[in-house]
């Protein structure tokens, strides 16, 4: 049940904040220089440093990427047929899980080092 409730979830997370964002984004590229230095001002520090809201929204978005894609997956093997046993259905929704904080401490570590 907390895999099918986080799919939704996710998936509507990811289309919200994430379409926010991009219009948010290009709103401000064409509005000019100014306007796009205010909307980078919320993710970023004077220094250039990434500010919190940033890694927030960065670590929060990946993350819910990351369940999303494993989710979708488990139910690719299940519209086939198979994953259907009890055992097997609740090892895979656990499985959602641990790929996804794996996989986004992967890749922010990767991010993160690579600076």
């Amino acid at each position: 049940m907390l895999v099918s409730i986080l799919h939704r979830a996710t998936g509507s997370g990811l289309a919200l904040v994430g379409t926010v964002l991009l219009v948010g984004w290009l709103a401000a590229a064409a509005a000019g220089e100014a306007s796009y230095a205010a909307f980078m001002d919320w993710f970023t520090l004077a220094d250039g440093r990434t500010n919190i809201v940033g890694y927030v929204l960065g670590i929060g978005l990946t993350w819910s990427l990351f369940q999303h894609i494993a989710n979708g997956v488990r139910h690719l093997f299940m519209d086939a047929g198979a994953n259907f046993e009890l055992h097997r259905n609740k090892a895979s929704a656990k499985a959602t899980m641990v790929v996804s904080v794996l996989a986004t401490l992967a890749l922010w570590a990767y991010l993160i080092m690579g600076k």
